[in-house]
C-alpha cells in the first residue's frame, strides 16, 4: 500500500483508488435457486486490514420468497456478516495464510435451513511506493505575500498565487489523524503566530474533520472520508499574532474527496415486470431496467453497464431477449413467442461498475419478468357441427340448446370471449344467442312466441367469432360455423274470441229472454279434436246468460240504460270459453253492449227545498228539472202549477226562464211564515212526452232587508243534523259515566272510613273486652294478642237472668246464646284499673256466686270443654294467701300470671 503524504498534485492518489479492493463475483449466477449464487468468493485486500474495515459483499438469493436469513462466520473472532451481506473485519490484524480462507453460513431464521459458501481473500500485488516524508518534508502553504508602502505608494512585493486543491482519497485507513499540508506564513521569523482553519469540516458541521497545529500549522484529517456524503470541502486558513491580530489575509484551502470503487450498483426494483404480445417480431421493445451506483458517475467507480446472465424456460431459443449495455433497454431478438406455449419469461438481469470490468467491477442482479400477452391468434371452433333442441311453442325466453366451442387464447379476454350470430334460418328474428360469460358457451333462446301450426321446425346456421379480429393473417376455420336443429313441441292453446271485446247496439227496456247475439270463441289448435263450452264470468247487473254449447247471449233481466252498473251508455260482461284439451285450457271475451235511450225517467224538480221571504220582494226561487234520460228525452222542459187545490195558483205562480230554468214567486203580497208543500208539473221533451207532478217544499220565513230569514222558524224548521244529534248523545253519556264514578267513588270512602274505625291503636286501647269470632285461636303458644280487637258488648240478651251488670253462670243457659253486636268504637282507655275494679266488685258482690272461685263466664262455650276454670283476679274473698311464686319456675309465658298473683297486695 502506497501512502501519499505530500504533493496532492502528484497521481498516486489515482493508482490508489484504481487499486482500491473490488471483489469479483467468480462463476455465472445460475437460474433462481435459493442460496448463494456462487461457490467461492473471492477478494484482494491490502497486507493489514482494520477493524470495521468492509472486505467483500456476498449475495444470498431466496426466489422472491421473503425468507428472513441470518449470517454466521466460520471465524467470529475476525470477521462478522451484516444483514445485507457485508463483511467486516472484527479487528485490526496482518493477513496471514490461515485467515486466507474461512466459510461464511446463512441460516432461515423460521424453518432452520442453513447454507454454506467459501471465502477466499488474497494479498494484492506490491507496488512501488513513494518514500514517506517526514514531517518536515510535508509541503508548506506559504500565504501571500501583501501589498506594502514605498514612498508613499503601494507596491506589489510579490505576486500571489493560486492554492491548488488538496485531493485526498475517501476510506483511507490511516493512521489517523492524517498530515495533509503545512501553512505558514513567513512573518512568523519575526512574530509569534497562531494558525487556524474554518469552515464546514473544521468549526462547522461536520465539525472535527480538519485540524490544524496552531503553533506548526500543520493540517490533518482525523478520519475517513466519504465521497457520497461530502464529495469538496472548502476551508479557510488563518494566521494571527498572539493578540488575536490578523497578520494574514485568510487563504481558500479546497479538499476534494476523491472516489473510491465502494459502492455496489443497486437496482431501482428487485423484481421488474414487463410484457410483451405474443408473436412480436425481433427488435420489439419490452421494458427498460435502472440500476444507480453512489459513486462518483463521471468516473469508471459509477459507470455502469447491463447484460442477461441467464434466461428460464430456454425454449423455443435461449436468447430470446437482448439489453441494451448502456441504457439497460430489454429487445426481442428472436421470433416464435408464443403465449400458448411460453406465457411468461424470467431473466437474471446484472449491472457492473467499472464499464462493466469483470475484474475489479462491483455487480448486482435483479430479477425481470417478461409476461407474454395474448393477442387474437386462435379462433373459436364449435365441439360439434350440428346442435340440437325442442321448443314449446308460444314460450319465449327458453334456452333450446347449448352451443360450445373451444379457444386457445387466454380465457376471460377479448381474444377468448366469444359472440354468436344466427346467419340463417331466421327470418323474423325468432332466436337470439347469448354467451355465458363463464363457460364461453353460446345460448340459444326464443325470444318471440313460435305458433306449431305455422313452423314446426327450424335450422339455424350460426357463427362464433370473437370480440377482437383475428391478429393478421388468421383466418375463421370451417370449424367457427355449425347447424342448430330446433324442433316445436305443440302445446294446448287457449280458445279466443274474435272479435274481442264485441260492441252490440241495443235499446234500453228490453224484456226478459230476448236474445242479443252470438259470442263464440275460436280454438287455435286445428291438430287437435277438442270442444269448447261457454260460461258467464262478470254480469254486474245480472242481466244475461250464455248458452254453453252455442254461445248465444240472451237477457235475463230488463235493461236499463239509467243502471249505475252503465257507464257511458255501455255495459260490460265477460265471457269464459274453456275446452278440454290436457291441460284443459280457457280465454276470456268481453260484450260490450252500448245501451240506446228510451224515454223511461219523468222529469223532478231540482231543489227539491227552498226558501223565500213573506212577501214577493226582494227574492224569488229558481228550479230547474232533474232527468235521468238523455237527448232528444230530456229538455227543454215545461213548468206549470196544478189547477187544484185552489190555493196554489192563488198564492204562487211560476215562469219559465229558458228551456232548464223556471222561476217560482209569490202571487199575493203577504204568505204567513211556515213550510209550505208546492206541486209543480214537469214536462220534458221526449216521444211521446213524460209528465211528473213534483213537490217542491218552500220555507216561507221573515227576512231582512238583505232577504235572509231572520225568524226562529229557519232554525226550527232547518232542524238539527244527524253529527250535532250524534255529538249531544256522547256528552249526555260521558256525563253520566262520570257521575256513577263519583257515586261509586263516594261509597267506596265511606267503606274506608268504617274500616278504619275498627282498627284502633292497640297503644291507645288496652281494655279487655271480648269480639266473639266462633273460634278458640291458637292455645298458649299464640303469643300475639290484638287487645284492640276485644271490644266489650253494650248490651245483653233481653231474656237474661240479671237484667243489670254483668252476669254470672254455673250452668249451661236454657235460652238461646246471646249475639253481641261489634261496638263502633272502642270505649275511651282511660283508666283500665277502674274497668277491673269494677268487674271485681261484681264478682265479690253476686249473691248467687258459690262459695269458692268459680269462671266468670262471657259466653257460654259449650258443652265437654277441655279447658279448666280459672279463678278470679285476685279476688277479695278466697285465695289471697296462696303462694304463686312457682309460676316464675314454668317460663316467659307465665311470667305476666307470676306477677299479678305473687305480687303482694299491689
Amino acid at each position: 500500500m502506497c501512502r501519499i503524504a505530500g504533493a496532492p498534485r502528484t497521481l498516486l492518489p489515482l493508482l490508489a483508488a484504481l487499486l482500491q479492493a473490488s471483489v469479483e463475483a467468480s462463476g455465472e449466477i445460475a437460474l433462481c435457486k435459493t442460496g448463494f449464487p456462487e461457490d467461492v468468493y473471492s477478494a484482494v485486500l491490502p497486507k493489514d486490514v482494520h477493524e470495521g474495515q468492509p472486505l467483500l459483499n456476498v449475495k444470498f438469493s431466496n426466489c422472491n420468497q421473503k425468507r428472513k436469513v441470518q449470517y454466521e462466520s466460520s471465524e467470529p473472532a475476525d470477521f462478522k456478516v451484516d444483514e445485507d451481506g457485508t463483511v467486516y473485519a472484527v479487528r485490526s490484524f496482518p493477513v496471514t495464510a490461515e485467515q486466507a480462507k474461512f466459510l461464511i453460513y446463512a441460516q432461515d431464521k423460521e424453518t432452520q435451513e442453513k447454507w454454506q459458501v467459501a471465502v477466499n481473500l488474497s494479498l494484492e500485488p506490491a507496488l512501488s511506493e513513494e518514500p514517506v516524508k517526514d514531517p518536515l518534508a510535508i509541503e508548506e502553504i506559504v500565504f501571500p505575500r501583501q501589498l506594502a508602502k514605498h514612498s508613499g505608494s503601494l507596491q506589489r512585493q510579490k505576486r500571489d498565487w493560486v492554492i491548488p486543491p488538496i485531493n485526498l482519497p475517501e476510506n483511507s485507513r490511516g493512521p489517523f489523524p492524517q498530515e495533509l499540508v503545512r501553512i505558514r506564513s513567513d512573518r512568523d521569523k519575526n512574530l509569534s503566530l497562531r494558525y487556524s482553519v474554518t469552515g464546514p469540516g473544521a468549526d462547522q458541521p461536520p465539525t472535527g474533520i480538519f485540524i490544524i497545529n496552531p503553533i506548526s500549522g500543520q493540517l490533518s484529517v482525523t478520519k475517513p472520508l466519504d465521497r457520497e456524503l461530502i464529495a469538496r470541502f472548502h476551508l479557510r486558513a488563518h494566521a494571527v499574532d498572539i493578540n488575536g491580530n490578523q497578520v494574514e489575509n485568510p487563504i481558500d484551502i479546497v479538499i476534494n474527496v476523491i472516489d473510491m470503487n465502494d459502492n455496489r450498483p443497486e437496482f431501482l426494483h428487485q423484481v421488474w415486470n414487463g410484457s410483451v404480445p405474443e408473436g412480436s417480431k425481433p427488435g420489439t421493445y419490452v421494458m427498460t431496467v435502472t440500476a444507480i451506483d453512489a459513486d462518483d458517475p463521471n468516473a469508471l467507480n459509477g459507470m455502469l453497464r447491463y447484460r442477461i446472465l441467464s434466461q428460464a424456460p430456454s425454449t423455443p431459443s435461449p436468447n430470446m431477449f437482448t439489453i441494451n449495455n448502456e441504457t439497460g433497454d430489454i429487445i426481442t431478438v428472436a421470433a416464435g413467442l408464443d403465449r400458448e406455449k411460453v406465457q411468461q419469461y424470467t431473466l437474471i438481469i446484472q449491472a457492473t461498475d467499472m464499464e462493466g470490468n469483470p475484474t475489479y467491477g462491483l455487480s448486482n442482479t435483479a430479477t425481470a419478468v417478461i409476461t407474454v400477452t395474448d393477442v387474437n391468434d386462435n379462433p373459436p371452433e364449435f365441439t360439434a357441427m350440428t346442435f340440437y333442441g325442442e321448443v314449446p311453442e308460444n314460450r319465449v325466453d327458453v334456452i333450446v340448446a347449448n352451443l360450445t366451442v373451444t379457444d386457445k387464447d387466454q380465457p376471460h379476454t377479448p381474444a377468448w370471449n366469444a359472440v354468436y350470430r344466427i346467419s340463417g334460418g331466421d327470418p323474423t328474428g325468432r332466436f337470439a344467442i347469448q354467451t355465458d360469460p363463464n363457460s364461453n358457451d353460446g345460448l340459444v333462446t326464443v325470444v318471440k312466441p313460435i305458433d306449431f301450426e305455422t313452423n314446426r321446425m327450424f335450422v339455424l346456421t350460426v357463427a362464433a367469432e370473437n370480440q377482437v379480429p383475428l391478429a393478421k393473417g388468421i383466418q375463421h376455420p370451417p370449424q367457427s360455423t355449425a347447424t342448430v336443429s330446433v324442433t316445436v313441441i305443440d302445446v294446448n292453446e287457449n280458445p279466443y274470441f274474435a272479435p274481442n271485446p264485441k260492441i252490440i247496439r241495443q235499446e234500453e227496456g228490453l224484456h226478459a229472454g230476448t236474445m242479443l247475439t252470438t259470442f263464440t270463441a275460436q280454438d287455435p289448435d286445428r291438430y287437435m279434436q277438442q270442444s269448447i263450452r261457454y260460461t258467464k264470468l262478470s254480469d254486474p247487473a245480472n242481466w244475461l246468460k250464455i248458452d254453453p254449447v252455442n254461445g248465444q247471449i240472451t237477457t235475463i233481466a230488463v235493461l236499463d240504460r239509467e243502471s249505475p252498473n252503465v257507464k257511458n251508455n255501455i255495459y260490460n260482461a265477460t265471457f269464459l270459453a274453456s275446452d278440454n284439451g290436457i291441460p284443459p285450457m280457457s280465454g276470456t271475451g268481453t260484450l260490450q253492449i252500448y245501451l240506446l235511450d228510451i224515454n223511461d225517467n219523468a222529469p223532478q224538480v231540482l231543489p227539491q227545498e227552498a226558501e223565500t221571504c213573506e212577501t214577493p220582494e226582494p227574492n224569488s226561487i229558481n228550479i230547474t228539472a232533474l232527468d235521468y234520460d238523455i237527448d232528444p228525452n230530456a229538455g227543454p222542459f215545461a213548468f206549470d202549477l196544478p189547477l187544484s187545490p185552489v190555493t196554489i195558483k192563488r198564492n204562487w205562480t211560476i215562469t219559465r226562464l229558458n228551456g232548464d230554468f223556471a222561476q217560482l214567486n209569490l202571487k199575493i203580497k203577504f204568505l204567513e211564515a211556515g213550510i209550505y208543500e208546492v206541486p209543480i208539473i214537469i214536462t220534458d221533451s221526449g216521444n211521446p212526452p213524460k209528465s211528473n207532478i213534483s213537490i217542491l217544499r218552500v220555507k216561507v220565513c221573515q227576512c231582512d232587508s238583505n232577504g235572509d230569514c231572520t225568524d226562529v222558524d229557519r232554525i226550527v224548521g232547518a232542524g238539527l243534523g244527524t253529527g250535532a244529534i250524534i255529538a249531544i248523545l256522547l256528552c249526555i253519556i260521558i256525563l253520566l259515566i262520570l257521575v256513577l264514578m263519583f257515586v261509586v267513588w263516594m261509597k267506596r270512602r265511606d267503606k274506608e272510613r268504617q274500616a278504619k274505625q275498627l282498627l284502633i291503636d292497640p297503644e291507645d286501647d288496652v281494655r279487655d273486652n271480648i269480639l266473639k269470632y266462633d273460634e278458640e285461636g291458637g292455645g298458649e303458644e299464640d303469643q300475639d294478642y290484638d287487645l284492640s280487637q276485644l271490644q266489650q258488648p253494650d248490651t245483653v240478651e233481653p231474656d237474661a237472668i240479671k237484667p243489670v251488670g254483668i252476669r254470672r253462670l254455673d250452668e249451661r243457659p236454657i235460652h238461646a246464646e246471646p249475639q253481641y253486636p261489634v261496638r263502633s268504637a272502642a270505649p275511651h282507655p282511660g283508666d283500665i284499673g277502674d274497668f277491673i275494679n269494677e268487674g271485681l266488685k261484681a264478682a265479690d258482690n253476686d249473691p248467687t256466686a258459690p262459695p269458692y272461685d268459680s269462671l266468670l263466664v262471657f259466653d257460654y262455650e259449650g258443652s265437654g270443654s277441655t279447658a279448666g276454670s280459672l279463678s278470679s283476679l285476685n279476688s277479695s274473698s278466697s285465695g289471697g294467701d296462696q303462694d304463686y311464686d312457682y309460676l316464675n319456675d314454668w317460663g316467659p309465658r307465665f311470667k305476666k300470671l307470676a306477677d299479678m298473683y305473687g305480687g303482694g297486695d299491689d
